[in-house]
């Protein structure tokens, strides 16, 4: 339950930074935010109490006893994905600032509406 509640508030944290703040490198954390959000999200609803991990070490684990493999192979991979989002928006972040000399997006003509 506590993972549950940690999860949707690092979502609602990171959803009010990237709606809210207008400086681009809180709004790039606040996407990282979601990203690890999501992550213990789906871990939590993976796991199942009293159950081992899907490691074959003795023959006498069945199965059954274990936890499914698969949304720890997925958060797995989404790891890697949001690390290279990450730094794919903070090297954007970093060539706007050298463009424009500031990270307030209010103040960025080409953005506005």
């Amino acid at each position: 339950m506590i993972y549950y509640v940690a999860a949707f508030s690092l979502i609602l944290i990171g959803t009010y930074a990237v709606l809210v703040k207008k400086n681009m490198v809180k709004i790039v954390l606040g996407l990282s935010l979601i990203d690890s959000g999501v992550n213990i999200l789906l871990i939590s609803l993976g796991y199942i109490k009293g159950k081992t991990a899907p490691i074959f070490s003795t023959p006498a684990l069945k199965a059954q006893n274990m936890v499914d493999p698969i949304p720890q192979a997925l958060v797995l991979t989404a790891i890697v994905i949001g690390l290279a989002v990450t730094a794919l928006a903070l090297t954007i972040v970093i060539r706007l600032y050298d463009h424009h000399k500031t990270l307030d997006i209010s103040k960025i003509r080409e953005l506005k509406w």
